[in-house]
């Protein structure tokens, strides 16, 4: 069984830099590809950002390109996202969310575990 925890999230700045933490507990990071999502009252889920199994590589939603950062560190099971340049647009309940495989699914729905999602406000 796999658990996500996120951590990190809270209330900046706008043009404030913040990072979130996803700690991944039941398997190894080489054989998971994890991703975050963003969701705003109101809106629908949104895909941030994902880190490969097998290599390490990475997408980026346009709206967060060169902005943010996705790592990860297999030693501490731990996902990061190094957020920069943050808007108020960037608010919201930021979760973590893994899936086997190397497919990176924008669409959300082929993740199979989800952490409990992190706030995370951003004032203008």
């Amino acid at each position: 069984q796999v658990t996500l925890r996120e951590s990190g999230g809270g209330l900046v700045q706008a043009g404030d830099s913040l990072s979130l933490s996803c700690l991944v507990s039941g398997r190894s990071l080489t054989t998971l590809t994890v991703a975050w999502f963003r969701r705003n009252p109101g809106k629908e889920r949104e895909f941030v950002a994902a880190i490969r199994r097998s290599d390490g590589g990475s997408d980026y939603a346009l709206s967060v390109k060169g902005r943010f950062t996705i790592s990860r560190d297999a030693s501490k099971r731990m996902v990061n996202l190094r957020m920069d340049r943050l808007n108020p647009e960037d608010s919201g309940i930021y979760y973590c969310a893994a899936r086997y495989g190397d497919y990176t699914d924008w669409g959300g729905t082929a993740y199979n575990f989800w952490g409990q999602g992190t706030q995370v406000t951003v004032s203008s």
